[in-house]
């Protein structure tokens, strides 16, 4: 395999996986270096059959080695929300997705005033590997648990990253520099499991 498609039009979270892929010779693309579009209804209600999803149509659809992935943000005091509902928490209707700030604003809107030890929330990202014919090869997952601030810190990221500290750290993902959140991220945890058998495909 020399070339991997991420089966999303998310051209920050291909750039993290093509960090994590450099040093194996692998050429990473999005779908948005393809003209051609095929747009998969996200109407799993888990983060796999999502990324299932993903992977098994865009690969039939490209001829390509695809990596279906899906992830998202679930808060314990939201009962799990945003979760799948990520992208779109703040959308009118399920087919869009909302943009970053009316994502956090709507999140910290339901927090309201809960206090930080009861905001507690974690990443998820699911992978699912399907070669040219929609066969999945290998699926992954990887958590990082944090909590919600109050208010958001840091430009790093994208999503709710302003918004999410690793209490370790006393930063937020948009305030953690690439090198550390590429070691600890939900994404760097489910990539690590699958990007040995990813390099020898």
């Amino acid at each position: 395999m020399k070339t991997l498609v991420l089966g999303t039009n998310n051209r920050k979270k291909g750039i993290e996986l093509a960090e994590l892929l450099a040093p194996y010779g692998i050429t990473v693309k999005t779908l948005a270096d393809f003209d051609r579009k095929l747009e998969v209804v996200e109407d799993g209600a888990t983060f796999i059959e999502n990324a299932r999803k993903k992977a098994t149509q865009q690969a039939q659809f490209l001829g390509e080695w695809v990596l279906g992935e899906d992830s998202g943000l679930s808060v314990d005091a939201l009962n799990g929300e945003p979760g799948v509902y990520s992208a779109r928490y703040a959308a009118k209707n399920d087919s869009e997705n909302a943009d970053d700030d009316a994502n956090n604003r709507l999140l910290l809107e339901r927090l309201g005033n809960l206090p930080l030890e009861k905001r507690t929330a974690y990443y998820t990202c699911t992978t699912a590997l399907s070669d040219p014919t929609g066969t999945i090869h290998t699926e992954s997952e990887g958590r990082c648990r944090g909590r919600i601030r109050f208010d958001a810190a840091g430009t790093n990221g994208f999503g709710y990253d302003p918004l999410f500290e690793v209490v370790e750290y006393h930063r937020t993902f948009g305030e953690l520099c690439p090198a550390i959140k590429r070691c600890i991220s939900h994404r760097a945890r489910a990539m690590r499991w699958i990007i040995s058998l990813i390099v020898e495909k």
